[in-house]
């Protein structure tokens, strides 16, 4: 767990209710309890401020899945230590013409960016680097179109959206990964032209982005353990165990 370090994350967060409670709205037939999904618990003070002693602990929950919502809880220098560790180069060339000349200043837009939508920036950020192969690219999008999570690409070579630069990339993938993990309105202005596509809360979890692995059959990516391999990444970035599920049925690292 990691402390905070931003008042005003959790100010938001608390003023939102980003917290992901319940169960998602019109996305199946038959009522499950999914009462207290999400929930994140505030530990016993400690006698310094409530706002100092919060501790965002993003897998306390019913089924100790990685909550979507909430402050971020790494920093840009885990992110960066990450990004040096694949010994990739970073494409300053492109991103430079998009705000964004080296993977520090990347990694803070994220942050900002994730921050202001009460969505967790290491989500964020770890989506990124899977979607993008470690921002090279190799896919059907290409690193000028600022496309950073592969929205509107659908295979066969099909590009997808392009962003005026990074920061409007990230923003549209923020955005549209609180469309899957809550209800609330967003803070920005949209610019995810297929934010109202999507079922709202249908995706709380980290887990539950890969459509295989969603039990209400909608996410945002078709390929095989999706969300496991995102969770891999997280655990990755802080020090942190992770057992994949024992399904072989499901499960593809």
């Amino acid at each position: 767990m990691y402390r905070f370090r931003n008042s005003f994350c959790l100010r938001m967060m608390m003023l939102a209710g980003v917290l992901v409670i319940g169960t998602p709205v019109g996305v199946f037939a038959e009522e499950v309890d999914h009462s207290m999904e999400g929930q994140i618990s505030k530990p016993q003070s400690s006698g310094e401020s409530d706002i100092d002693s919060f501790v965002d602990d993003s897998t306390d929950n019913t089924y100790g899945y990685y909550t979507i919502m909430g402050c971020t809880t790494a920093t840009e220098e885990d992110m960066v230590a990450q990004y040096e560790a694949q010994n990739v180069e970073y494409p300053s060339g492109i991103l430079t013409e998009g705000g964004a000349p080296d993977i520090d200043t990347f990694c803070t837009i994220v942050i900002e960016e994730a921050d202001t939508e009460g969505v967790r920036g290491e989500v964020v950020y770890e989506q990124a680097m899977l979607e993008t192969g470690w921002l090279q690219f190799q896919g059907d999008a290409s690193a000028g179109q600022f496309n950073f999570s592969g929205l509107g690409t659908t295979g066969g070579g099909v590009a997808g959206n392009s962003f005026p630069d990074v920061r409007t990339g990230i923003r549209a993938q923020v955005q549209h990964l609180k469309a899957y993990a809550s209800s609330d309105e967003l803070n920005q202005a949209c610019v995810d032209n297929r934010f109202q596509y999507v079922t709202r809360e249908s995706a709380p979890y980290v887990e539950w982005l890969g459509i295989q692995e969603n039990p209400y059959g909608g996410g945002w990516a078709t390929g095989r353990s999706y969300g496991y391999k995102l969770r891999s990444l997280l655990a990755d970035l802080k020090g942190e165990e992770y057992t994949w599920p024992e399904s072989t049925e499901t499960v593809e690292k």
